[in-house]
């Protein structure tokens, strides 16, 4: 596969789309959506921003995501996905209320210009080229592996429905692989609502609006705001986006990709968007084989996941009270299955050289353990502990 060929007319975009990779960017924006969007109205409301500037916030983010996504996939024909920073919102829940609301947007420029910077001088590249195989890929079963075992927990609370789910996934899988996931969330959609678990009483529909807002700049809220999110968005975002596209095969270089993100996180950043980074989790869904059987065509289902962004973005909350109509279960167990076959590959391509299978279970135990230090996510840590350990393995052999 030549990642980096020119990018083809929309026919042949077209041409390679298929069921399943429509229902992968589909999945793959609603589990981006699902996963985090509570926390974007949290930190709003804990900063005492007004609707429109939440609403504005979200369609910043959205649109460049969708940019990003749809632009790079199409780029580089390859499955490249952009999402916000989660543990970036989750950071601005207890710093933003601390600071003027221009002073945040000057801090998000900040980390724009930081990230934007990291990429352009291909900085990034060379660290990831140093990075085991083995151990790349043990950090993507890590990563999805949280996510995958959600389904177990759904079942404790909605059995019936997770069941006929994991059940309907297992016959589509024997008879009609290719179409797995699609059969899996029509079926949970049925007995979710045959169970009264659908509730479309609170669903609106309102265009957003976006709202400037003219960036101040404090040297307090760069440091509490700027910094720490730079530093998030490449240890929980970037690291661990590029080891999902490395494991599933996609040579891609790293620098174009941050670089346009960066640049896309300092153009939107005025209207509210705290910066927009690779995905990993949501990722995964259209890297793997369950969006398509032909790995040169999976870029089709990260930009259907670019198409539903748009869509998304344009009608700005809204999809918070479409997503809120699905019961939580169904959510997150059709997620799960979407990544059973990343987190097979991840882990059978971790096993596969002798030589990294202990950096690489260390690096598997430590990002699918959740580990946080230093507000740093488990993905970071857990590419810490694998590297370090195969140094000093290596260097004990030798």
């Amino acid at each position: 596969m030549k990642a980096s060929s020119p990018a083809q007319p929309a026919p042949r975009f077209l041409f390679d789309t298929s069921v399943s990779t429509i229902v992968a960017g589909f999945v793959a924006m609603m589990t981006g959506y699902t996963s985090s969007l509570v926390l974007m109205f949290q930190a709003g409301q804990a900063a005492h921003l007004s609707d429109a500037q939440i609403s504005s916030w979200i369609w910043a983010l959205s649109m460049g995501m969708a940019v990003c996504t749809i632009g790079l996939s199409m780029r580089y024909r390859a499955p490249i996905v952009v999402a916000w920073s989660t543990p970036g919102a989750a950071l601005l829940i207890s710093s933003m209320p601390h600071v003027a609301y221009s002073d945040a947007i000057g801090a998000f420029i900040v980390c724009a210009v930081l990230l934007t910077a990291v990429g352009l001088t291909g900085i990034f590249d060379t660290l990831m080229k140093r990075i085991p195989s083995g151990i790349a890929a043990a950090l993507l079963a890590g990563i999805l592996f949280e996510i995958g075992i959600e389904i177990f927990h759904a079942a404790e609370h909605q059995t019936a429905l997770v069941l006929v789910m994991f059940f309907t996934y297992l016959v589509a899988k024997r008879f009609v692989p290719r179409y797995a996931i699609p059969s899996t969330l029509i079926a949970g959609i049925v007995v979710a609502g045959a169970l009264g678990l659908l509730d479309f009483s609170r669903f609106h529909v309102a265009l957003a609006h976006p709202v400037f807002t003219m960036p101040t700049f404090s040297a307090a809220a760069a440091i509490s705001i700027g910094v720490p999110l730079f530093i998030v968005a490449m240890a929980s975002q970037n690291v661990p986006g590029i080891a999902v596209l490395r494991a599933d095969g996609y040579t891609t270089p790293s620098a174009p990709l941050i670089s346009a993100t960066g640049l896309a996180s300092l153009v939107l950043a005025p209207f509210g968007s705290h910066g927009v980074n690779l995905a990993a989790i949501t990722a995964a869904i259209c890297t793997g084989r369950e969006a398509h059987e032909n790995r040169d065509k999976r870029y089709t289902a990260a930009v259907w996941c670019g198409i539903f962004y748009l869509l998304a973005g344009t009608f700005g909350a809204t999809i918070a009270a479409l997503f809120a109509s699905f019961p939580q279960a169904l959510v997150v167990s059709v997620a799960a299955l979407a990544l059973f076959g990343s987190i097979m590959s991840g882990l059978a391509n971790a096993m596969h050289d002798v030589r990294q299978r202990e950096p690489a279970l260390v690096t598997f135990m430590v990002t699918a353990s959740g580990l946080t230090l230093l507000s740093i996510g488990s993905a970071f840590w857990g590419l810490i502990a694998g590297v370090l350990t195969h140094l000093v393995l290596n260097a004990r052999r030798a």
